[in-house]
């Protein structure tokens, strides 16, 4: 029998995943990338070559497999994609504690 848990947060943090953060940033990142091709109605390959990647490339990320492409190359998508990118740095929350990083689209 499968457990079915609801959570709330991240997937990949309910799925105990040591990098979940960034797992889940990068997620939504090409969730975005995703949506503005979409509109555009481009092909994979027209994306591709306006985004610097290969088609085959593109595609793994766009289906969630993009452990090879890092965050900065991400954001680099959206640039290139028209979009503007915004990296806030925040005030500590507590004196000792970890920071966290969020993805706000605007």
């Amino acid at each position: 029998m499968i457990e079915i848990k609801e959570t709330t947060g991240s997937v990949y943090g309910a799925l105990g995943m040591a990098n979940a953060e960034e797992m889940f940033v990068k997620a939504q990142l090409a969730i975005k990338i995703g949506e503005i091709i979409k509109v555009r109605k481009w092909t994979q390959q027209e994306a591709a070559d306006v985004l610097g990647l290969t088609q085959p490339k593109l595609s793994k990320m766009l289906r969630g497999q993009f452990r090879g492409i890092s965050e900065a190359k991400m954001l680099d998508c959206l640039t290139r994609l028209g979009r503007d990118v915004q990296i806030v740095v925040g005030p500590a929350r507590h004196a000792v504690s970890t920071g966290r990083v969020a993805v706000v689209f605007a």
